[in-house]
């Protein structure tokens, strides 16, 4: 029976051998093995479901399809019954994605109550100011009868035995008070470190409670550190008492004759996640304090990340048990600053006020009567005392759904679409413009989201989370470890790696937030940012002290972010490139393809066993069986266009003698392939690629939104490329356009 089935399956088939339609092909040559959908068949059990392209497809099917008679399907049919399959079902997944009910990621709980707190101190002023600290020089040690004032680079300064200004300081009698604000690049814990011969103290963030207090000193220490938790897109109040003392002490009517000349130095140093120390760069200072930020430091799990961003959509009972802890941490803060973030400590009817506006911001709504009396009423009726009662108002409300949770109400409103535009591109709550906006009607219209979104794209919070996309883009978000072979590279230190990184942000930061904010000149650019050491190092031409600045560099060699030195030496190994993470990153990332993880762990083949091969043909023999060829016939050509960088990223022309091998070809989606040598082509090809738009606009939507794309509508994606690419590949366009085309979506599907 199953035989005379399957002869009239071919007979069937055969009607249409001589239709050229990719379906029809399919159906002749395919379906008995693979089913009708690509689902697979009791012989051949495995789904058509891969990563490849259509023309890597193409040429799988020309070369070994059908299997028992390979050889009969290339050409035209090949290309034609490739596309379908890619097309019908070799990507799709059995279940359709859909918008997911989400808590708040750890970010968005760090920075919403950062805000919610905040919300009840001054608005911060705009920080398009004149970058540098506040310096008041002052003629006494006490801070008064001051001499001059002025704004400061940075705080470095050796005065010598003399003084700020021989003419008008007294060499051992003066003092100065430094004040302004630090902006936070990143989120994590900093050290601040002080080195000088006298007395000072170091406040940062609180006012009240120095970080390091060497008002008295003791002994010949001349450094000090202090560690403080802050977050990142913030900017933090800053404040330096120096003077020039003996120890500290006013010992000045002991003193007989002239006093012996001292040295008096001071510098203000810190080291931010994932930098080396260094002294605070001028663009990180503000000439003017800031309200003070409070920032939840209790540890969390950390979010799903298997995706491909960060997600809520689980809840485990660490989190639940962070939730909690943090919830009391941040009780404790609001009793402790009652005074000042409700202002008083005594009047029952102003703290119930206060904990009803709190309350509401948490929620992200106007309270319902029933809330209301939950969540405030009922706390005073039944607490003893004022603070007990505000105690349980905080945690209540800090353990709601209603705060812990995103779009739980079931009827969508305004204040949900205020919501969505502030988590999409802060990470955190809407402000008070967007709750009154949301009060008086004015988020009823896509143009009216579009005002909105454009006025906080620019905001340091929308920086910050963007910063932090495009170093998840490039997979140097996580701590990476740069060190290299120190007999190869003796120079390549830690105060190298510290300046590629901070040559790569602020490439990053000139790039994205420019005025033609042009993703291709990401990928193409001959310009970067480098101080003298760099210049030094990489052989560009400016002064040893130079500071950081743009950089125009020798075009035929570098392309943008991807031959920055600060990928090329993270995707590399301790004395070698490595084509194949390379290749793995422009893959993943660029072009946004999945990759399966290789069936077993392979050591690479090590550069002694094979000491007259290059790098390029060491790969290529370890690479060739045909089960590595199913992806390496991708990611090898992608890394073997960044072969001209070494280890540490400096250009290079040949390798053991021999001139270097860059070229490929780019297989795209679609037939057309692309031959290239050397990254500059590359890059060229994938700034005009498709592909590399859409896997870039994907991902940038992912990140934003923290749902899947195509749960918004199967064309979205689509839509939102053709925008792009209408924009001139405007990436602050597109995240406006990404919140406006998401803010008035349907709910999460819930359970």
């Amino acid at each position: 029976m199953a035989m005379g089935v399957l002869s009239l399956l071919l007979a069937t088939f055969q009607a249409f051998a001589d239709d050229s339609d990719g379906k029809q092909i399919y159906a002749n040559k395919c379906a008995v093995c693979h089913g009708g959908s690509g689902q697979g068949t009791e012989d051949f059990p495995r789904p058509l479901e891969g990563t490849r392209t259509v023309a890597q497809l193409a040429k799988l099917i020309a070369k070994t399809m059908p299997e028992d008679d390979p050889g009969t399907c290339v050409g035209p049919d090949a290309d034609k019954v490739a596309a379908f399959i890619h097309e019908s079902f070799y990507l799709k997944k059995e279940k359709p994605p859909r918008i997911e009910l989400s808590r708040l990621t750890v970010r968005q709980y760090r920075q919403s109550v950062a805000d919610l707190v905040g919300s009840f101190r001054p608005d911060s002023e705009s920080w398009n100011v004149q970058r540098g600290i506040k310096g008041e020089y002052f003629k006494s040690r006490q801070y008064r009868d001051q001499g001059m004032e002025r704004v400061d680079p940075e705080l470095k300064f050796d005065f010598g035995v003399y003084g700020p200004d021989r003419d008008t300081f007294q060499p051992d009698l003066f003092s100065i008070r430094w004040q302004g604000s630090v902006i936070a690049p990143e989120t994590g814990e900093y050290d601040f470190v002080v080195h000088t011969e006298h007395s000072f103290r170091l406040w940062i963030n609180d006012t009240k409670k120095p970080l390091i207090d060497a008002l008295v000193k003791s002994g010949n220490d001349t450094e000090y550190h202090g560690s403080i938790y802050l977050l990142s897109g913030r900017a933090y109040t800053v404040k330096v008492d120096f003077a020039k003392a003996k120890q500290g002490v006013d010992d000045s009517k002991k003193i007989m004759g002239p006093p012996q000349p001292v040295k008096a130095s001071f510098s203000l140093e810190w080291k931010p996640p994932h930098h080396a120390l260094e002294v605070i760069p001028q663009r990180q200072l503000i000439p003017r304090s800031s309200p003070e930020v409070f920032a939840v430091t209790t540890p969390f799990p950390p979010d799903d990340r298997s995706v491909g961003y960060e997600r809520g959509t689980s809840v485990s009972k660490a989190w639940e048990q962070a939730t909690t802890d943090a919830a009391i941490e941040t009780t404790a803060y609001i009793i402790s600053h009652l005074q000042e973030l409700a202002g008083t400590r005594d009047d029952s009817g102003v703290l119930k006020t206060f904990c009803r506006k709190f309350v509401e911001r948490a929620f992200r709504h106007p309270l319902t009567d029933e809330q209301r009396k939950l969540h405030v009423d009922d706390q005073f009726e039944q607490s003893k005392t004022t603070d007990l009662a505000l105690k349980r108002v905080v945690l209540l409300a800090l353990k709601s759904p209603w705060f812990l949770y995103r779009e739980i109400n079931p009827t969508p409103d305004a204040y949900d679409v205020a919501s969505r535009i502030s988590f999409s591109l802060w990470d955190s709550i809407p402000d008070q413009t967007l709750i009154k906006a949301a009060e008086s009607g004015q988020l009823k219209t896509p143009e009216q989201v579009k005002h909105h979104a454009e006025r906080m794209v620019s905001d340091p919070r929308s920086k910050a989370k963007a910063r932090e996309f495009f170093l998840h883009w490039l997979k140097v978000d996580q701590v990476v470890d740069l060190a290299k072979d120190p007999t190869s590279f003796p120079e390549f230190d830690e105060a190298i790696v510290a300046d590629l990184r901070t040559s790569l942000e602020l490439f990053l930061d000139a790039t994205i937030w420019g005025e033609t904010s042009d993703f291709r000149s990401l990928l193409i650019s001959d310009e970067t940012m480098l101080n003298g050491r760099l210049a030094k190092f990489y052989g560009a031409t400016l002064p040893e002290n130079a500071p950081f600045s743009s950089y125009k560099l020798e075009p035929t060699e570098r392309a943008g972010v991807l031959t920055h030195p600060y990928l090329m030496a993270a995707f590399a190994y301790t004395g070698t490139s490595s084509p194949i993470h390379r290749g793995v990153f422009l893959s993943r990332s660029v072009l946004g393809r999945s990759l399966k993880p290789p069936p077993e762990a392979v050591a690479p083949l090590a550069p002694d066993l094979h000491e007259g091969l290059t790098t390029r043909e060491r790969v290529t023999l370890q690479t060739s069986p045909p089960s590595c060829m199913t992806c390496h016939g991708m990611i090898n050509p992608l890394g073997f266009s960044l072969e001209h960088f070494d280890a540490v990223g400096r250009f290079r022309t040949a390798e053991k003698g021999r001139i270097i091998d860059a070229s490929g070809i780019l297989e795209l989606r679609g037939t057309e392939t692309n031959a290239y040598d050397g990254a500059r082509q590359l890059a060229i090809r994938l700034a005009e690629s498709d592909e590399t738009h859409q896997a870039f606009v994907e991902q940038l939507f992912h990140n934003l939104i923290q749902q899947p794309v195509r749960a918004f509508g199967s064309d979205e994606l689509n839509t939102l490329k053709k925008s792009f690419i209408a924009n001139h590949f405007h990436i602050r366009k597109l995240m406006v356009e990404i919140v406006t085309r998401t803010a008035f979506a349907p709910h999460a599907t819930q359970p």
